[in-house]
């Protein structure tokens, strides 16, 4: 992680006060804010003021009151920069560039080779898609704050030999001079987005459990991601399985059978139908919705499955709300089985799909980019939700 020495700046509290919740909200008028922050006249002239001079805020409009008096409007100055989140993924690699208030400036994909896992290519492809957002016409002119990366390993600063390929993505990063990076693992950056802008939004205590080519667990506890000792906590693909008198547990045994390309192993050895064997998960559920008896069979044994995934979650940690995500999790279908199945097993945990199936983890990585950020810009984080 690199800082610049001459951050955070020196701000007053009525200044941090002001530009936070500019972050916050994106533009307001100073009559706004005054009324908001409790603040008074000269207060806020002067907080504007200094923020102005160090280009953090600018007028960006103008509005009309409920008196007919025209106020201006203030946003985010062209010095506060803009943020980078990625999610470096095994199949492909997503990126965005937003500024602090959550602008979208530009976004970018690049697909990847089947892998399974982090490799070179992964790391040229974050590469690529950095090179291309900071030389975007959007983002010209404007300082870059913090990157943060998604990527499906463990982080942990303690055992960095569970974080397999991690380096490789570093490498692809390099040093910026003044920019943070931040590096978080996937799945917790999915539960970060459903916790800002998603299902679990307002929640202080949830499980995001994503079930598709791999799986993974994401704790939100009091409001905030919970890491464990180690980074590690919600790594569910460590729970021993498959358990039984004459059977020992294999490492990543329980990934192994969920994962999409398991369950659609199964379907095609025990496929039981006039039509051909489905390609693929989504063509799975596809023919469960429309009335199929093989796919629907194979659909509730999975949702089954997933239920007792979900059970252990519940009697670990006692979530009070499990949202499903992932390729195959946010398929609706499975909802009232994984319910029944936690009900019988653990007790009544509340079950729904994610409302953010394709950009999550990106928008997780985001929100972990902008809130080191305003600690860079200000040495406090103080957005909604902080991690």
């Amino acid at each position: 992680m690199t800082q610049n020495a001459n951050y955070p700046l020196t701000l007053t509290d009525s200044a941090r006060a002001v530009f936070h919740r500019i972050v916050q909200v994106g533009q307001a008028t100073r009559p706004m804010l005054s009324s908001e922050l409790d603040f008074s006249k000269p207060t806020m002239s002067a907080a504007i003021t200094e923020l102005s001079n160090l280009g953090l805020v600018q007028p960006t409009g103008t509005t009309q009151g409920a008196t007919g008096r025209t106020a201006t409007l203030y946003g985010l100055g062209q010095e506060v920069g803009y943020v980078i989140g990625v999610d470096a993924g095994v199949t492909q690699v997503r990126a965005i560039a937003q500024t602090l208030d959550g602008t979208i400036l530009a976004e970018v994909e690049k697909s990847l080779p089947p892998a399974g896992r982090l490799t070179r290519d992964t790391g040229k492809a974050v590469q690529e898609v950095l090179q291309q957002l900071r030389q975007s016409d959007s983002t010209a002119n404007r300082p870059l704050r913090a990157i943060s990366l998604a990527v499906p390993v463990i982080v942990s600063e303690n055992h960095p030999e569970l974080a397999s390929g991690l380096e490789e993505i570093k490498a692809s990063i390099g040093d910026i001079e003044g920019v943070e990076i931040v590096l978080e693992n996937n799945v917790n950056c999915a539960a970060i987005a459903e916790l800002d802008f998603g299902a679990a939004k307002g929640r202080q205590s949830f499980a995001f459990l994503q079930i598709g080519v791999n799986i993974g667990l994401g704790l939100i506890h009091e409001g905030r991601l919970f890491r464990g000792a180690n980074g590690a906590a919600g790594e569910v693909t460590r729970l021993p399985f498959p358990w039984g008198k004459n059977v020992r547990p294999q490492p990543r045994g329980l990934e192994n059978y969920i994962s999409s390309l398991s369950l659609m192993d199964r379907v095609r050895e025990d496929w039981k139908d006039a039509r051909p064997a489905p390609e693929n998960a989504r063509e799975l559920f596809q023919l469960a919705e429309e009335g199929s008896k093989a796919a629907l069979r194979h659909v509730q044994k999975h949702a089954h499955d997933i239920g007792l995934v979900a059970a252990s979650a519940v009697g670990i940690c006692d979530p009070g709300l499990i949202v499903l995500g992932g390729g195959v999790g946010q398929n609706k279908l499975l909802v009232p089985i994984v319910e029944e199945v936690v009900a019988d097993l653990a007790w009544p945990t509340e079950v729904i799909t994610t409302e953010l199936p394709v950009s999550g983890t990106v928008l997780g990585a985001s929100q972990l980019a902008m809130r080191r950020a305003v600690r860079m810009l200000t040495g406090n984080e103080h957005l909604p939700h902080s991690n």
